[in-house]
């Protein structure tokens, strides 16, 4: 299965072990937008090209998202806020939506202004476990 990996910058560190792991399993998996250089949008933002630069990162997602099978979710605790959900990742799972994929999330739903929202997304929470993506 071809799976794109969405989730805050804040959890980039924990990809390359989940990434190994459904690697092994057979998976093709991408690589969230700018995994490589988390920090080109520091360099636009405050600027004119910030705009710009921001609905070119959502197009391309959106492209990315019609070429997968799925998306996973990496929702973990950030700066108190358990399974966060960042607002560009809940685009990105509005997109897999409405194009069909499955939405797999690595933990729960989180509580708050969108979870109705994600509910109607009829994610698959796999808790941690991999093995359930199929």
């Amino acid at each position: 299965m071809k799976i794109f990996m969405i989730c805050s910058k804040a959890f980039y560190n924990k990809i390359p072990s989940i990434k190994k792991e459904l690697e092994k399993s057979g998976h093709i998996i991408t690589l969230p937008n700018c995994y490589d250089a988390p920090e080109t949008e520091a360099k636009y933002r405050g600027t004119n090209k910030h705009a710009d630069w921001k609905a070119g990162m959502i197009k391309h997602s959106e492209e990315v998202i019609s070429e997968v099978d799925s998306v996973l979710v990496l929702n973990y605790t950030k700066n108190g806020i358990d399974n966060y959900i960042g607002r560009a990742t809940f685009l990105e799972m509005y997109d897999a939506f409405r194009l069909g994929k499955k939405i797999y999330m690595m933990n729960d739903i989180p509580e708050g202004l969108l979870k109705d929202e994600i509910i109607g997304f009829n994610p698959i929470i796999i808790n941690g476990n991999l093995n359930k993506i199929k």
